[in-house]
């Protein structure tokens, strides 16, 4: 984690649950359902093909797509490495209500644009 320092995390964990337990101070403004964009994060690797409907029609929204992903929306996979966009610190703002354990709205799932359909 860019300027965090290695975050265990559970498979299937939700990132930006991870990444506060993990002490960084990741925005989620929305409560983690898909809204606003602020829990965005942007990855060096390990960044998973799937995507859920909620997060592509969001990011599409805000001329995201391609090159953020929601934390609030992606579970966490061995080897990922990201930098978080915005925090409480960076931004000034306060975090907002803690998401729930499980990914918002209930996930349809679909593949990033880009992601690699080999193997």
């Amino acid at each position: 984690m860019e300027g965090y320092g290695e975050i265990q995390a559970q498979a299937g964990e939700r990132l930006v649950l991870a990444l506060e337990r993990g002490g960084v101070d990741i925005l989620h403004r929305c409560g983690g359902v898909a809204r606003c964009t602020t829990c965005r994060v942007s990855f060096q690797a390990g960044e998973p093909d799937a995507m859920t409907a909620a997060e592509y029609d969001k990011l599409q929204e805000k001329g995201l797509l391609g090159t953020a992903r929601l934390s609030c929306q992606l579970e966490c996979a061995p080897d990922m490495e990201l930098t978080p966009l915005q925090t409480a610190r960076s931004s000034g703002l306060e975090p907002g209500k803690t998401p729930a354990e499980q990914i918002e709205p209930e996930p349809v799932w679909t593949t990033r644009p880009g992601a690699s359909t080999e193997g």
